[in-house]
């Protein structure tokens, strides 16, 4: 759903840099953007910081420009990649078809007053694929379980969540729900800071107590609602370093619910337009064998179709920069004390790691191949599956963890739909494989 107009030609992308494995580029972020945030947080101290000679709250604002420049110029930085930078990098990687592996790396930040910021990112880079005419790939789709059981599982599931929409179906937000917001920032006097500039974000609302301050920005929310806040939660999340008391604009402009699953974002998120094409693919993660659900071999034999007609090697730094993600996901397990003491728990972990670079780097370039394009509805119906355990299956690349020490946290919008492009690139992919 649409929000307010917004202006997305505040920040620029330049390529500094280019080699056959690496890209560097640098994202400017205009000197009046720079100037007005550093006058911001300098109005922001005046009411915080005490210093002898001076009463709490009378500290002129010229002094605390002079005096306090580099905690200012630190905080610029960390408000300006947390509001506006990433979610522009991550959207200009993928309008102008970088073929990059994994996420950017911030490498220099330059930030001083009355002059352009610059933000520095490196980026891994893989050469292009010559994909063939994969449409016509031989493919032996996994077969379901044939117990009747399943069927009835299954129709339980639509009973049971169709039963939950008609009792629990409201406009408001609630605990669990995803909602998608739009954020300016303004002054005191409500005047937006950067003109038209709005941000967009994910926030699943989160149950626990240190949930609370960002929550209460959202709960019992509608769709279309607009207001000022100088909620706590926000001034924590652009800047957790330094205490701010900024007033933000917030739109509301779409939520998924979590009171029940919601089959019109799965029927679209399928193309499925039949009640019994709904059941008979929601039997894909009923139907297991060997511990692996139907849809879960439907992907992996996939994937290991496409990478077996499209050969190719990944250099080792990207399998160990992976390396380190699965070993971070496996030492939350809690089985990995077992699983470490293994004789063949560091080949298991390099194999998987390069298996997983492979499908990320097919999955991504086959995207651009078939200019693949990602919606906001794509982005709804993809969080209305991870709303229920059994639908999270339908789900093959890892999505973007929503937690900070365990509390929920706002995702760029722009990530999320990175993530998306993937899935919706599989969904394709199985989709032509499998249809009759």
């Amino acid at each position: 759903m649409a929000g307010p107009k917004r202006d997305k030609c505040v920040l620029s992308l330049r390529y500094l840099k280019k080699q056959p494995a690496f890209l560097q580029l640098r994202v400017a972020v205009p000197s009046s953007v720079v100037n007005s945030l550093y006058h911001l947080g300098a109005l922001a101290q005046c009411n915080t910081i005490q210093t002898t000679g001076f009463n709490q709250g009378t500290i002129p604002i010229d002094y605390i420009q002079q005096h306090y420049k580099s905690s200012i110029l630190n905080h610029i930085q960390e408000f300006l990649l947390k509001f506006c930078v990433g979610n522009f990098l991550f959207r200009k990687i993928r309008e102008e078809k970088i073929m990059s592996v994994g996420d950017p790396r911030l490498i220099d930040i330059l930030v001083v007053p009355n002059e352009d910021a610059y933000f520095d990112f490196e980026v891994s880079l893989f050469q292009p694929l010559l994909f063939h005419d994969w449409r016509y790939f031989p493919f032996r789709c996994p077969k379901r379980k044939n117990y009747k059981d399943l069927d009835r599982q299954v129709e339980s599931f639509i009973k049971e969540e169709k039963k939950q929409q008609k009792e629990l179906h409201y406009n408001n937000i609630g605990i669990g729900d995803w909602v998608h917001f739009q954020v300016a920032l303004a002054d005191k006097n409500e005047k937006l800071i950067f003109g038209p500039h709005y941000e967009d974000f994910w926030y699943k609302v989160g149950d626990e107590e240190a949930d609370g301050p960002l929550r209460n920005v959202f709960l019992d929310k509608k769709i279309g609602d607009s207001f000022y806040t100088q909620s706590g939660g926000l001034q924590e999340f652009f800047s957790d370093q330094f205490k701010t008391n900024y007033n933000f604009h917030v739109c509301i402009c779409d939520f998924v619910p979590n009171s029940y699953f919601s089959f019109e974002h799965f029927k679209k998120h399928f193309r499925i337009k039949t009640n019994k094409e709904m059941s008979q693919k929601l039997i894909e993660v009923f139907s297991y064998r060997n511990d692996m659900s139907q849809r879960r071999s439907m992907a992996e034999e996939s994937l290991k179709l496409l990478l077996t007609k499209h050969k190719f090697d990944v250099p080792s730094h990207l399998v160990l920069r992976q390396q380190k993600v699965v070993l971070d996901a496996v030492h939350d397990n809690p089985d990995y004390h077992v699983y470490r003491v293994q004789k063949d728990f560091n080949d298991r972990v390099r194999q998987l790691a390069e298996k997983q670079t492979k499908e990320t780097i097919l999955i991504d370039q086959l995207a651009f191949s078939e200019n693949m394009a990602i919606t906001h509805s794509d982005v709804a119906t993809y969080l209305n599956l991870m709303q229920r355990p059994r639908t999270k299956e339908f789900i093959y690349f890892d999505p973007p963890s929503t937690k900070i020490l365990g509390q929920e946290m706002p995702l760029f919008d722009e990530e999320i739909k990175q993530i998306c492009l993937r899935e919706k690139t599989l969904n394709h992919v199985i989709y032509h494989f499998t249809k009759a």
